[in-house]
């Protein structure tokens, strides 16, 4: 099975469309094949730990997370039910687009897969009911080296399609960019 991808402009993360064979009993996709991701020119990506999260209420807004190194964490997000707006914000030290964003809207009846690498915060905000997300990532959770970054941030200006209509009190406290030192691998 093959995949297109579609790369953004600030470098590192990428947006996966598996191919899916469709027939009359529905269709089947290859979601990860570490040997089509390495022929995509994608970095190793050691998968370590398969995440879920549910949200039962269109407008939740998760993020934006991040781990700090040594602790860092890819990500290959994809919606399996509903859809949700998501996020990566560059934090990494050094490089050249540190606070920009990449946005992509995924569902479950599209397919679409997101990439970010380790040094971005993610985050995401279901359009729908009844939001199912799978993360596939690099890095186990590490409670100790978990942080975060406002997901209203000005200086991020992230366009997100509607307000928020259920954020945690944790995600309502995150620091904004200019506060955060940058991640160094």
């Amino acid at each position: 099975m093959t995949m297109d991808i579609s790369w953004f402009p600030v470098a590192g993360p990428a947006l996966l469309r598996p191919t899916r064979i469709e027939d009359e009993r529905g269709w089947l996709s290859e979601a990860y094949s570490a040997r089509v991701w390495a022929g995509l020119g994608l970095p190793g990506a050691p998968f370590v730990q398969d995440n879920e999260s549910f949200s039962p209420r269109a407008g939740t807004l998760r993020g934006l997370h991040f781990q700090r190194p040594p602790h860092g964490q890819g990500k290959l997000i994809r919606v399996l039910r509903g859809a949700a707006f998501h996020v990566g914000v560059d934090l990494r030290a050094g490089s050249p687009t540190y606070g920009a964003h990449v946005a992509a809207r995924l569902d479950a009846a599209d397919g679409a897969q997101l990439w970010t690498p380790p040094g971005f915060a993610h985050g995401l905000l279901t359009a729908a009911d009844d939001t199912l997300v799978q993360y596939k990532v690099t890095g186990f959770f590490a409670a100790d080296h978990a942080g975060g970054v406002a997901w209203d941030d000005p200086d991020i200006a992230i366009a997100w399609p509607s307000a928020p209509a259920l954020i945690s009190a944790r995600d309502r406290t995150w620091p904004p960019l200019k506060d955060l030192a940058p991640l160094a691998e």
